[in-house]
């Protein structure tokens, strides 16, 4: 029976002790929290004393979690999310006067056109919220991310994570471009046996090849294609396409874009290999902002956007295990 909490806790401290165990870094959770090192070091004795074990340890020069500390880890990150979905559920959420900042993961080439226009159309209606748009690395720990203080990730992978909640915003097909002299160039479709032949140039915002629309169906098929260049930025590829024979694949409606806009005339678009089948986008979220308000506004509004895409957009109907249904307009 519920006999009352130790007066020594407050969800300040149970957050902050959430964040340490999580990030087992004090100077890194005070800049996510906005406090001094001094004043997180003071949580984390607190947080100590009210459980009773020492939760992180040290470990040569790095801090790990105890066996107990991983215990309350689990139990916080429970705790915090329904404290979160109770606060939000019974409160109105008013766009047009919301003050509040928002943190959106984005790893697609689909970029260049979504995220404009996103941030176009939350300006108009909701002026007081911020938007935090990242680019996630390989280090990059998306599910602990989302599960907290993460709102939503949109990505192109070869099929989303089951873990999380999914919806599908749009499907195209995949092309490939390089300069017009290229030998490829010449060819209604590329078949894969002169795809592998040559160099490829990738961005980089994650590592992990399972989750690429190019290298996951390869790896499926067991072929690695070379990838001659990586960069950091897409901005970067069509100077690099006009002065070599690297060859950049993605959707066809970016594929399109950085050849008529960035390509000064001397590049081309080829359909990619029929592998390779089509990129899909996906945006995902966390159980705990599932019934958030905010993020709910920010999913749909979303939504909208990639439904002005009509030439690549065909189906929303991406069934993931815990799918959230598409509201009626």
């Amino acid at each position: 029976m519920y006999q009352g909490l130790d007066p020594n806790i407050d969800v300040r401290l149970l957050r902050a002790t959430y964040l340490l165990l999580k990030e087992k870094n004090v100077s890194r959770v005070a800049a996510l929290l906005g406090h001094s090192q001094p004043a997180v070091s003071l949580s984390l004795k607190r947080a100590r004393a009210v459980f009773g074990d020492p939760l992180l340890v040290r470990s040569g020069q790095r801090w790990v979690t105890t066996e107990r500390g991983r215990e309350i880890q689990a139990l916080l990150e429970a705790v915090l999310g329904q404290l979160t979905e109770a606060t939000e559920a019974g409160r109105d959420f008013d766009p047009a006067t919301a003050e509040l900042r928002l943190r959106v993961a984005t790893m697609n080439c689909f970029g260049a056109f979504l995220i404009p226009a996103v941030v176009a159309s939350i300006r108009a209606e909701a002026p007081g919220v911020c938007v935090d748009f990242f680019a996630p690395t390989e280090r990059t720990d998306l599910a602990g991310e989302l599960g907290d203080r993460t709102d939503l990730v949109i990505g192109s992978w070869l099929a989303p994570p089951g873990n999380l909640r999914s919806s599908t915003l749009l499907h195209c097909s995949i092309a490939c471009v390089m300069r017009k002299d290229h030998p490829l160039a010449r060819l209604s479709r590329i078949d894969l046996g002169e795809y592998m032949k040559y160099d490829h140039v990738s961005p980089t915002p994650i590592a992990n090849a399972a989750y690429s629309p190019i290298d996951a169906p390869l790896a499926q098929l067991g072929l690695r294609r070379r990838v001659g260049v990586t960069v950091p930025e897409y901005a970067q590829i069509p100077q690099l396409l006009r002065r070599t024979d690297l060859v950049f694949s993605t959707a066809k409606p970016y594929a399109d874009y950085i050849a008529e806009t960035a390509g000064f005339g001397e590049l081309t678009v080829v359909p990619a290999p029929r592998e390779f089948g089509e990129m899909q986008l996906y945006m995902q979220w966390h159980e705990r902002a599932h019934a958030s308000r905010p993020n709910q506004w920010l999913r749909n509004l979303i939504r909208q956007e990639a439904r002005r895409f009509d030439h690549a957009l065909n189906d929303l109907s991406y069934e993931a295990p815990r799918r959230e249904a598409v509201p009626a307009a």
